[in-house]
């Protein structure tokens, strides 16, 4: 589980139910952060929420609209100046620098980048945060950006599986039905996914979507069909698979916390986002988790599976002879929003 909150330190309430239940991180949000060093404190503070190891410290920050957290850190132009600009240097360079600012402050995780092919143009969700309308562009620069991240010891995670899109509805406010055949998510939306699986992404991320020709029953998120079946078994995906927030209303507004959570596991993801700062929510989830292994209806060996891919990441990024195989992290007066970082936020402003 990693919870998201609010305020700029940990809750009393959260430290409170990590005593109960390890977490296995936080997701940060603009709520959370008033300057880098603070975050660089909050960080530090997020360990205290498990006794059985390190805890991620996770964050979306793409550049454009989602970017958590701002100046005095470079301000980057969305993810589409990037497709347009067709610059394989540049997509680099963007991406080791925002890595090197993001670790500084002792972000261990990014969920990016996004990888929907934008074939949707009035796409209320995605729009300029995807790389391009064009599939083979948009597996080029997001295996780029995968590999800088990677390289500057941040973890990386592609999202949305199976393809976010085509989707008129935004899954914040309603669960999105993409009427497509399976073929079209072969040669369109799962292009940019097999390139970073085959680059070697760490993780994926889920999406809230109905996609009836894959499952016309469960959401992706909850669909064995599409996590199991689809991106593990047919496009090959080894690592971690991340749900994508399940506070959103395309899961919340039908679904309680825990029956969410206990699918979510059951469908084959490992990692558990709930976003919205309600500690009961999160709370709840677990519990039906519990109660769902000592039912039967979870079983030992999923559970197994699920901790053996944090484990295997976390010992890469997070352990001491991971931290030491890793690049130096770098210290917050060297990288934030460094002459250079602005250089490269600049170069691609010419292509908003």
């Amino acid at each position: 589980m990693l919870a998201g909150f609010g305020g700029t330190a940990i809750p009393v309430e959260l430290r409170s139910l990590a005593r109960d239940f390890d977490l296995g991180g936080v997701v940060l949000f603009a709520r959370n952060v008033e300057e880098p060093a603070q975050v660089a404190d909050l960080a530090r503070e997020a360990q205290d929420l498990s006794t059985s190891g390190p805890v991620w410290v996770g964050i979306d920050q793409e550049g454009g609209r989602v970017q958590r957290v701002k100046a005095p850190l470079t301000i980057w132009p969305p993810a589409a100046t990037l497709g347009r600009a067709d610059d394989l240097a540049l997509t680099r360079r963007f991406g080791r620098a925002m890595a090197r600012e993001l670790r500084a402050m002792g972000i261990t995780l990014d969920f990016a980048p996004v990888l929907d092919v934008l074939t949707r143009a009035d796409n209320p969700a995605i729009g300029d945060r995807a790389l391009s309308d064009d599939p083979e562009r948009v597996a080029r620069h997001g295996v780029a950006l995968i590999e800088a991240l990677q390289q500057e010891g941040l973890p990386a995670c592609a999202k949305h599986f199976p393809g976010h899109g085509e989707a008129a509805v935004d899954s914040h406010d309603d669960l999105p039905v993409i009427e497509l055949p399976p073929d079209r998510f072969e040669a369109i939306e799962w292009v940019p996914f097999r390139a970073a699986i085959a680059a070697g992404v760490d993780a994926v991320m889920s999406c809230h979507l109905l996609v009836p020709s894959l499952d016309e029953h469960h959401p992706a998120t909850m669909s064995s069909a599409i996590i199991t079946g689809r991106l593990r078994g047919q496009l090959g995906f080894s690592g971690l698979v991340f749900t994508d927030d399940l506070d959103m209303k395309a899961i919340s507004a039908t679904m309680s916390p825990d029956e969410a959570a206990v699918r979510a596991v059951g469908a084959g993801c490992d990692g558990l986002l709930q976003c919205g700062g309600d500690v009961e929510r999160v709370a709840a989830a677990l519990e039906g988790v519990v109660r769902a292994i000592e039912a039967g209806v979870l079983i030992g060996t999923r559970i197994d599976e699920a901790l053996e891919h944090h484990a295997a990441l976390k010992a890469r990024y997070l352990s001491e002879q991971g931290r030491r195989a890793s690049p130096p992290r770098p210290t917050l007066r060297d990288v934030i929003g460094s002459a250079e970082h602005q250089a490269v936020a600049e170069q691609m402003r010419q292509f908003a």
